[in-house]
């Protein structure tokens, strides 16, 4: 207990550590989870709005918007604290895998005895060890290892995970021999060598990393497009996640990405089998194997250009309450906005869902967030509900919606009556 008690109090109110952090961020949801269920059970109030449905409506959302920005703040804090940490951690464990392959090496030899083919795997190993963590140190704040394949929403992408499996490997395979043939005296063995780089063994292995590679440039030239286009919603994320492998943009499981993951880590394994087995040439891939993957990147290719679309709005009618009776829109009155697409994926959090807008003519109202126990209300991806603001003028009135992306849908025209 005096242990702990020291260690705590080595950490000040301002301390970045990696623990400290993720406590912060931890309290942070855990205050704005309390607050969200006392506000949805009507309570915590003042009785200064209490009286009235919109003010009360409107001093609600205010407090979780601003606890939602602290549970964001914290949230960016403990991504940042990880990143830094994870660096550190991934160049250690890389070093720890080149003393466990040294063990295997040494193992291995006690048997047979030790040859220039192990020296050369050694060497290798530690030659790719030592250039990757030069590379990771130079990106440490951005996660070191993983910042080579960490997007710019802040996720990990499959489309830089799959090449950079490929190039690593394909590194590995080259320095093996290549060190190998360094050490070889003219004769057979060398021309051995030699014939393991002949183009035709070898031109399936570089057919998927071009393949691969291609797929990855393409796919960032698509997003950008599509982005600036306004015709997907991007949204960055606290801290990448080994699950954005395998999902969309709101942690939903995405087959395109999985079955892209899938396959190249099957032919991928086939591969580093195949080097383990003959480590004086480059691994040489099936055709069929080379074809399966090119199938592969080809529907996740065929997904990224479907994915995405605009907010649009199909309708815009007025919110009638139980007991009201059935009349025009005027100022003051609630609407409900129908349509699809005004939340993205990876825009649920409470902070992004604050972000949403609804310009009402010339007037932009932030959709109120109402709470319910375990979630919110309002707004949803369907329906978005906002007053009418005083400062409408009567008359025809054009109602768009501006999404936590920036994104702006169609416009909808109703008439305000006065």
């Amino acid at each position: 207990m005096a242990v702990q008690e020291m260690s705590r109090s080595t950490h000040t109110a301002v301390c970045a550590c990696d623990d400290c952090a993720r406590e912060g961020h931890r309290r942070a949801v855990a205050a704005f989870l309390e607050k969200r269920d006392e506000f949805a059970a009507g309570q915590g109030v003042p009785p200064a709005v209490a009286h009235s449905l919109g003010a009360s409506r409107q001093w609600v959302s205010d407090e979780l918007t601003l606890s939602a920005r602290t549970v964001a703040e914290r949230g960016r804090e403990a991504g940042n604290s990880w990143l830094y940490l994870f660096s550190r951690r991934a160049v250690l464990a890389l070093w720890i895998a080149a003393g466990v392959l040294l063990l295997v090496q040494v193992g291995t030899a006690l048997g047979t005895g030790w040859s220039t083919a192990r020296t050369a795997g050694l060497l290798a190993a530690l030659v790719l060890a030592g250039l990757l963590t030069v590379a990771a140190r130079a990106q440490s704040l951005r996660g070191g290892l993983l910042a080579p394949v960490v997007g710019e929403d802040n996720r990990l992408s499959t489309s830089k995970a799959v090449p950079s499996a490929w190039v690593v490997l394909t590194a590995f395979a080259t320095l093996l021999p290549a060190l190998r043939l360094a050490a070889s005296s003219p004769g057979p063995e060398r021309d051995a060598l030699y014939q393991g780089f002949a183009l035709q063994r070898a031109l399936p292995l570089l057919a998927v990393v071009v393949l691969t590679s291609g797929v990855a440039v393409l796919v960032r030239r698509v997003v950008c497009v599509r982005i600036t286009g306004q015709r997907l919603q991007k949204l960055p994320a606290d801290r990448p996640r080994g699950v954005d492998l395998l999902t969309d943009d709101d942690g939903r499981g995405s087959f395109p990405d999985a079955q892209y993951v899938l396959v190249s880590t099957v032919v991928l394994a086939y591969a580093a089998v195949s080097l383990a087995r003959f480590p004086d040439r480059l691994p040489q891939l099936p055709w069929a194997l080379a074809l399966l993957v090119a199938l592969s990147a080809a529907v996740y290719l065929a997904a990224k250009y479907a994915e995405g679309s605009r907010p649009l709005v199909l309708s815009v009618v007025r919110r009638r309450e139980p007991g009201d009776i059935d009349a025009a829109v005027r100022p003051g009155d609630d609407i409900e906005i129908r349509g699809v697409g005004f939340v993205p994926p990876g825009a649920r959090t409470p902070e992004m869902l604050a972000r949403l807008v609804v310009r009402v003519g010339p007037v932009h109202v932030h959709v109120p967030l109402v709470p319910v126990a375990g979630g919110f209300e309002n707004p949803s991806d369907t329906v978005l509900t906002v007053p009418v603001p005083a400062e409408v003028e009567p008359g025809r009135v054009d109602v768009q919606v501006v999404t936590a992306a920036g994104v702006e849908s169609n416009r909808c025209i109703i008439d305000v009556a006065e």
